[in-house]
């Protein structure tokens, strides 16, 4: 080993790399053979003859020495995970395996360089060492990667993408060389002679022309005769006798200086192979006396473009960015034109063309006509411009990419498409004139007529199925053959749009007992009972479809009916219920009856609202127990008083009765596996007669009593009756029946009876299957609706989720009138045009979109690549957790789609504490923080980037065992029995949110952050010169921000690799906030959101006001006043509450009418749709940070005394702040009763003193020379004296300890309160309610204004 002086290579995780190296080394040493084949050792019972052994040691001790060089080379921490190092062929096999990766990870690792090879470009800066050198690395690991690279590939990539000094050099390689067979060495030295000669010229110049009257006055690179501006001393004379021509190919010259080109402004060929930019310009008369200020009314930048053919000239239009109007020099071309129009256009070379006219010019493409306004006349144009800039402001979109322009309008779609020229220009040929021929007017339909939309809305906005009827069977005459365009008409929607249908049948039924319930209450229903029972409870086994009643007085008794359900059947089957479907009411979505369904492990199942047919089985089963009802109580002429046994007796036989739903059996026979018997069944309300036992008689008594049968008992065998004399429940198994016999009741029921009314009872569901086969009419036939009945669709959308009461009728003046309710499905299908539909709802209505499809396509490959799960047998006594598909589509801060989201969602809610999850707590950034972080990089001019993490819970690491179902859709065939083990957690899971934050936090950690101490999602890192990097996270939102671009492009680039990150760019869009960023400062605001608040409530168009409450009011309980919505008003308050991030104006008002959430009524209604008109005008202000500012902080508190009416507390107010800006701030009721305004202020004080100790230590972090005395603005003295020492100890003696905290801090130097004038203390605005000249003020005071208004004024200054 001595004698080996070369030195071996590291290896540093490249396996490509260092795996070629070494096999070089090894060949050369002859030991390859060893890695290759290895040897095999043979068993100690094989006798060796001595050459044999020789030959064994001799292979011995060279796999010795190859583990030497492979020891010597590989680190110790890598050797260690090997766990068999017998031989060098194992070892090496290991490390293959390891880390060359299998098949799969070359494929994913391919496609990664694929991507970089493919965007690839050489910089201006870099030098053509360097690029080749980067070229050259992807190529090299895309063929170890297995990819065919050939040389010639490589070459014209490299030819492809040079910078632009090199364009010359590239167009003559292309003319004289044949790139096919042309070698990278031989490219590289002719580039780097070049790159050497630019140098030694030392020119700078840019390779764009600059083309003139005359040959001699134009000038090119430096060292011209007259006008060179070169940089070297004395270096004024260039030598062109090597120069070549590119027009006539001669040496002596340059191609501008051609004596064959034309006097005047010249237009580039069409064909021509030239890559170079003509800035072109016209003559001007020579006027000496022409002034040289000449005043500049529009100075408009113009590039143009030129060729050879005449009329191809005329035809062709240019796309261009420069130009900032679209020109033509053709009078011809125009349809108007106002002369009187007069202008001027700047060119590059600072010389003016003349604009004589303004009009309009029609084209043609793709066979419409086109209107284009506002055409300049330039008659000494030689070439037709379109501005990029103008058919941006038409509202048109322009896209350029893949070496195609292609111009879409929002409701046409594409308008052109032109492809890029050889000498990459964009040019669209008018269709109005051809080849040789003079454009003539013509007679054309207008642009803006879509014949499909045109004709749509002749029709009366008639359906696409209706047209399209009328075009392929030639109905009528006249009408033109167009293509049917599906396409979505707002003033159909407006008439026309309906409900969507709901299914006729579940998708899904239940695969054993109590795994689905359906729920529901019906009622109230008139007359009560003798007990006073309005409502009947039902529940429904949606297995067995066997169902059980309950009676209520009142729907708030539903809870503990529920409780005593449960443990009834439960205890009976031996299983637990697990999942409850209801509607939306009230009784089933309390916080008592959802607390309880959680802690059981109940799933719940809630209808959407105003659609009670996501109810129908239960809902069907109350439709189907009152006809019931109703038959039985007419056959026996039964007083309606008695319902209540008439149900209990249905849903008795109902449970013997069969159903669609479950087939060949009685729900009764499916629940308990035992067939029913019915031989004890009378007919209920018939006559029956009671035996009447020895004891309760004497010798001459009756031995029996007349009754009447209604139903069976519950705890004994037998019959339950109901004396009618006695008016009293008789049980009795000695009964003789006459069923055909009705009892005569008294005329007390008879006056007392009135009609039976059960709310919901007229209403049809759509479950077909709930329909009983034998039991609905005696007759056979299937049950219809009556004339007079409405269907589910027609319900009013007004009434609430809760159906109390019955469905009025329409008014007899709307019999005049058709109302919609007349029109079948078939014909409402023909009038009504295609809606956008909505997110799906499940993986069966998603699967075949393809949107979706390739969405979860997409969320299954970030999965497996992420190495989240692995398939395995699920261990026994192990429990496996559901997932189901969640859809989203995800929008821009302008509403725009961005794409479409499916994310894979594991049902967390039956997971069990302690087995498969513990710890569940995930910190998120204070909103203080980030306002704090956007204030420092405003004031210091940083740049503020966004990242977001894809999948961010999927990189979360579990420690728990967690098993999961295969996703629908993505089940392995022959493994449907199989189970995924989660390595990484999923969405959904309720430890996600930690062990993503865990797994973030570590990263920081080991990148070098230093975690804020106070607060958990703050990190920063400083290197040794001084520079800081803070970076924010937000779940999987990243913000950051720093004085150094090398820290945070390593930084991003760091994620990148750790994680799969969305780089999201500066900061624009965060958590719903709008952020501007300008040179100025930076803007925080919500107007996208406030207008979608607005839009929500139907309070877009209302009138605004001035500020958001009535100057001196005082809400209150309103105890009288009448009851709103309370759900409407807690939506309303909700959407406002997160609007306050960025609008601290809306504080106060928000949180004083967030008091009264439980029981708002009209006054708090007209409050609370006071903010939103005060939000209507002033929806795109927000808070304003500035530029360059001293880092002050100002800190004001205030409170208002005994501001609540009721409960006499008072309102405490802070604003912490930085450089006339709020960062933080609060309004919030006292959680004491103060008894003076000393009181009051003192305990504001307090609750203000403890966030400035938290601020100052954020500010510190932040890297501010933090004072060490926090000031507080405080414009009550006593409050101050009293913070300083008791002086006024009677007043303060009652205060509770924890108000006394700001004593310590005052007398300990951490703050000192000092005085401000009442007009001046900002925190007044926390507190009370201010007329509009004092709120206004207070409000700029905050930093709050309009981003434009604030940009306006600061250009003005």
């Amino acid at each position: 080993m001595g004698d080996d002086k070369m030195k071996l290579p590291k290896f540093e995780g490249h396996w490509d790399h260092w795996s070629e190296v070494m096999e070089n080394f090894f060949r050369a040493k002859g030991v390859w053979s060893l890695i290759e084949n290895g040897f095999e050792e043979p068993a100690s019972t094989v006798v060796l003859t001595a050459e044999q052994r020789a030959q064994l040691d001799n292979a011995k001790t060279n796999d010795h020495k190859v583990k030497h060089y492979l020891y010597q080379s590989i680190d110790r921490v890598t050797i260690e995970q090997i766990q068999d190092r017998r031989s060098s062929k194992i070892i090496w096999e290991s490390m293959k395996k390891k880390f060359g990766g299998n098949e799969r990870v070359k494929k994913s690792l391919l496609q990664k360089l694929r991507r970089d090879f493919e965007v690839l470009e050489m910089n201006e800066s870099e030098k053509v060492e360097e690029y080749f050198k980067r070229v050259l690395a992807i190529t090299n690991q895309m063929r170890s990667n297995g990819e065919a690279m050939t040389e010639s590939k490589v070459v014209e990539k490299i030819l492809r993408t040079l910078s632009e000094k090199f364009m010359y050099m590239v167009v003559s390689i292309e003319e004289s060389k044949d790139i096919e067979s042309m070698s990278l060495d031989e490219l590289q030295s002719s580039l780097v002679v070049h790159e050497q000669k630019f140098k030694r010229s030392d020119r700078g110049e840019t390779q764009a022309l600059k083309v003139t009257y005359g040959r001699g006055a134009a000038t090119r690179g430096r060292g011209s005769n007259d006008r060179g501006r070169g940089r070297g001393r004395g270096r004024t004379f260039l030598d062109k006798s090597t120069v070549e021509c590119y027009k006539c190919h001669k040496l002596g010259h340059f191609k501008n200086e051609c004596p064959k080109w034309d006097e005047e402004a010249n237009y580039a060929d069409f064909e021509e192979k030239e890559e170079v930019l003509l800035m072109a310009y016209v003559e001007e008369e020579e006027d000496e006396e022409k002034p040289a200020d000449l005043e500049e009314t529009a100075e408009l930048m113009l590039m143009t473009y030129s060729g050879k053919q005449e009329n191809m000239r005329k035809r062709a239009w240019f796309l261009d960015s420069g130009c900032s109007n679209h020109m033509s020099g053709d009078r011809e071309l125009f349809s108007t034109m106002n002369v009187n129009f007069k202008h001027s256009v700047k060119l590059g070379n600072d010389n003016r063309m003349e604009v004589i006219g303004k009009g309009n010019v029609k084209l043609v493409f793709n066979d419409t006509v086109y209107s284009i306004s506002d055409v300049y006349y330039v008659p000494e144009l030689k070439n037709n411009l379109l501005s990029l800039g103008q058919l941006q402001e038409k509202e048109l979109t322009i896209i350029i990419r893949r070496g195609a322009c292609k111009i879409y309008h929002d409701d046409k779609g594409l308008i052109a498409e032109s492809k890029m020229s050889i000498n990459r220009m964009f040019m669209l040929i008018d269709e109005a004139g051809g080849e040789g021929e003079p454009i003539q007017q013509q007679c054309l339909q207008t642009a803006s007529e879509d014949a499909p939309r045109l004709w749509h809305e002749r029709y009366g906005h008639l359906s696409h199925r209706g047209m399209k009827t009328l075009q392929s069977k030639n109905m009528v005459r006249g009408l033109p053959q167009f293509e049917i365009q599906k396409f979505t008409c707002s003033d159909c929607l407006v008439g026309k749009q309906p409900r969507s249908t709901i299914p006729k049948k579940s998708t899904w039924r239940a695969k054993e007992v109590l795994e689905l319930l359906h729920s529901d209450i019906c009622g109230p229903i008139n007359p009560t009972t003798t007990a006073g029972k309005r409502y009947i409870l039902t529940f429904i086994d949606d297995f067995s479809r066997k169902a059980w009643v309950y009676f209520l007085k009142e729907k708030s008794e539903a809870f503990d009916h529920f409780k005593l359900f449960k443990k009834k059947v439960e205890i009976e089957t031996g299983k637990n219920i697990k999942c409850l479907r209801t509607d939306r009411g009230g009784e089933y979505t309390s916080n008592e009856f959802s607390e309880y369904c959680k802690e059981q492990g109940i799933q719940r199942q809630l209808t959407t609202a105003y659609t009670p047919q996501q109810n129908g089985v239960a809902e069907r089963k109350n439709r189907t127990v009152m006809n019931m009802v109703r038959s039985m109580l007419s056959t026996r002429k039964v007083p309606k008083i008695f319902w209540a046994e008439a149900v209990n007796w249905t849903f008795y036989v109902l449970n013997r009765c069969p159903t669609l739903a479950v087939k060949n059996v009685t729900p009764q026979e499916a629940w308990s596996g035992v067939k029913p018997n019915v031989e004890h069944f009378r007919v209920w309300g018939s006559v029956a007669h009671a035996h009447v036992s020895d004891e309760k008689r004497s010798k001459l008594d009756d031995k029996s009593t007349t009754c009447i049968l209604f139903g069976f008992s519950e705890e004994s065998k037998g019959y339950r009756l109901y004396n009618p004399k006695t008016k009293k429940i008789v049980i009795s198994r000695d009964v003789v029946f006459e069923e055909t016999r009705n009892w005569k009741w008294e005329a007390d029921h008879e006056q007392a009876e009135s009609d039976l009314t059960w709310n919901g009872d007229d209403q049809i569901w759509e479950e077909s299957e709930e329909e009983n086969s034998d039991q609905e009419n005696s007759d056979g036939e299937a049950e219809q609706p009556a004339e007079n009945e409405q269907t589910a669709e027609n319900v009013e959308e007004e009434q609430a989720v809760v159906r109390e009461g019955r469905i009025t009728r329409p008014p007899s003046y709307l019999n005049d009138y058709v109302t919609g309710d007349e029109i079948d499905d078939e014909e409402d299908e023909v009038n009504m045009v295609e809606i956008i539909s909505s997110d799906p709802s499940s993986f069966e209505e998603a699967e075949n979109s393809l949107k979706w499809r390739e969405a979860m396509d997409e969320e299954i490959k970030s999965i497996v690549k992420n190495q989240t799960w692995e398939l395995r047998e699920l261990p026994k006594g192990a429990k496996c957790i559901g997932v189901k598909w969640i859809y989203k589509t995800k929008l821009n801060e302008l509403g725009e789609v961005s794409k479409y989201k499916a994310r894979l969602v594991a049902k967390g809610y039956s997971q069990e504490h302690g087995i498969d999850y513990t710890e569940v707590y995930a910190p998120v950034a204070r909103m203080d923080t980030i306002r704090t972080i956007l204030a420092t990089a405003a004031r210091k001019a940083w740049d503020i980037y966004q990242l977001d993490v894809k999948s961010a819970f999927l990189h979360g690491v579990l420690v728990e065992d967690v098993y999961i179902q295969q996703p629908k859709g993505y089940v392995i065939d022959g493994e449907e029995e199989k189970v995924y083990k989660l390595h990484k957690a999923l969405y959904g899971l309720k430890q996600a949110p930690r062990a993503w934050f865990s797994r973030i936090e570590e990263y920081f950690v080991k990148e070098g952050f230093k975690k804020s101490q106070n607060e958990e999602t703050l990190f920063i890192k400083t290197n040794k010169h001084g520079n800081i990097l803070i970076v924010s996270v937000y779940v999987d939102d990243l913000i950051y921000t720093g004085d150094d671009l090398s820290m945070m492009m390593e930084f991003k680039q760091s994620m990148q690799r750790e994680f799969d990150m969305t780089d999201l760019g500066k900061m624009r869009y965060f958590l719903g906030i709008e952020v501007l960023q300008t040179p100025h400062g930076i803007h925080i605001s919500q107007g996208k959101y406030a207008f979608e608040v607005l839009k929500r409530f139907n309070m877009e168009n209302c009138n605004a006001v001035y500020n958001p409450m009535v100057p001196g009011s005082k809400l209150e309980m309103d105890d009288g006043g009448e009851r709103v919505d309370e759900t409407f008003y807690k939506q309303i308050i909700g959407s406002l509450m997160y609007i306050t991030t960025t609008r601290p104006d809306l504080q106060f008002a928000v949180s004083l009418l967030s008091r009264y959430m439980a029981k708002p009524t009209q006054l708090h209604l007209q409050a609370a749709k006071r903010v939103l008109r005060y939000l209507r005008g002033t929806m795109d202000f927000g808070v304003w940070y500035k530029r360059g500012g001293t880092g002050e902080v100002l800190v004001y508190t205030d409170s208002d005394f005994a501001g609540d009416v009721e409960s006499r507390k008072s309102t405490s107010g802070y604003a912490f702040l930085m450089d006339d800006a709020a960062v933080a701030w609060l309004s919030k009721k006292q959680p004491i009763v103060t008894l003076s305004t000393t009181e009051a202020e003192y305990v504001a004080a307090s609750v203000c003193a403890c966030q400035a100790i938290w601020f100052k230590r954020i500010l510190k972090e932040l890297g501010y020379d933090v004072e060490e005395s926090t000031v507080i603005l405080c414009d009550n003295t006593s409050t101050i004296k009293l913070s300083k020492n008791p002086v006024f100890h009677g007043r303060c003696k009652h205060i509770g300890v924890r108000f006394h905290f700001l004593r310590d801090l005052v007398n300990e130097g951490e703050i000192c309160l000092e005085h401000c004038e009442s007009r001046e203390q900002v925190a007044d605005i926390f507190t009370k309610a201010l007329n509009r000249e004092v709120f206004e003020n207070l409000r700029s005071k905050l930093g709050i204004c309009s981003a434009k208004d604030k940009l306006s004024f600061v250009h003005q200054a």
